[in-house]
């Protein structure tokens, strides 16, 4: 249960692909997870807001954020124009008491997207009263010495002036940064955690926290010590769980690790949403 003024730590729906976002919410209520992150997906029970306030519902379990469709599989989920896209996520957040919307910065081939869009992204929080989380993204790359940079403005969204970030390690693991620095530069703007893992391939990994080369436990520890009170949500890959039961060890480790490294005492500052 979260503790007041303290993180909720919940558990993302892409954590339990190729199962759907019914079983989410099952895993989720049984581990004892706070809230669901909902992964608007290709799954056509993520994209339809009835549906998924039905599940918190019955499973008692409020969603906290929505992540707006942003990757190359969803490219055509609620049409293709992206501005929409994230309209249409911001009333799915309203609509299920959601108070964060997380995206990612546009392709650099969006060219029209990418212009202006911090501007875009500031209008949105002010027109929605919701937090726009922009996540860090990271360069693709073919060898060690070959990368290419396909976001605009950026990856890195300490480098630009959003109001609210997200942070995922297994992308500051891909990208070959130290995400508690980023946590550092970006302050009481950084609103949501993705806790994953990853050991600094090319590959987006997203393991279980404490399986990579990451520094979960010291992010966590550090969030701790500013008094972060934002959303620390599992984003982990569970597709090479054996079964149900591996991929609910799994996912019981990833909560467990959450909350023993955040245990950490407090100091008088604090940093997230409820920030003076």
């Amino acid at each position: 249960m979260a503790e007041p003024g303290g993180p909720l730590f919940a558990l993302s729906t892409a954590s339990v692909y190729p199962e759907s976002v019914d079983e989410a919410f099952g895993y989720a209520a049984r581990l004892g997870y706070d809230a669901v992150e909902v992964m608007v997906s290709i799954d056509e029970r993520s994209q339809s807001t009835e549906h998924v306030a039905h599940l918190a519902e019955y499973h008692q379990m409020p969603v906290c954020a929505v992540h707006a469709p942003c990757l190359l599989i969803t490219q055509r989920v609620w049409g293709t124009e992206p501005w929409g896209k994230l309209e249409r996520s911001a009333e799915m957040a309203h609509a299920l008491g959601a108070d964060v919307v997380v995206v990612h910065p546009p392709f650099r081939w969006q060219r029209d997207y990418a212009t202006g869009f911090v501007e875009g992204i500031a209008d949105l929080e002010q027109r929605t009263g919701l937090a726009f989380a922009v996540e860090n993204m990271y360069p693709w790359r073919a060898t060690a010495k070959r990368e290419m940079e396909v976001y605009a403005p950026g990856w890195d969204p300490s480098q630009e002036s959003y109001a609210h970030a997200t942070v995922d390690l297994s992308h500051s693991a891909t990208a070959q940064t130290d995400p508690v620095e980023m946590a550092k530069r970006l302050g009481p703007r950084l609103r949501h955690l993705h806790l994953a893992d990853g050991s600094g391939s090319a590959k987006d990994e997203h393991l279980i926290p404490g399986r990579g080369s990451q520094p979960c436990g010291e992010m966590l520890e550090h969030l701790a010590a500013v008094g972060f009170s934002g959303h620390v949500v599992a984003e982990v890959n569970t597709r090479k769980a054996r079964d149900r039961d591996d991929r609910e060890r799994d996912l019981a480790e990833a909560l467990a690790f959450a909350r023993l490294y955040f245990s950490s005492p407090r100091s008088a500052g604090r940093s997230g949403p409820t920030a003076q």
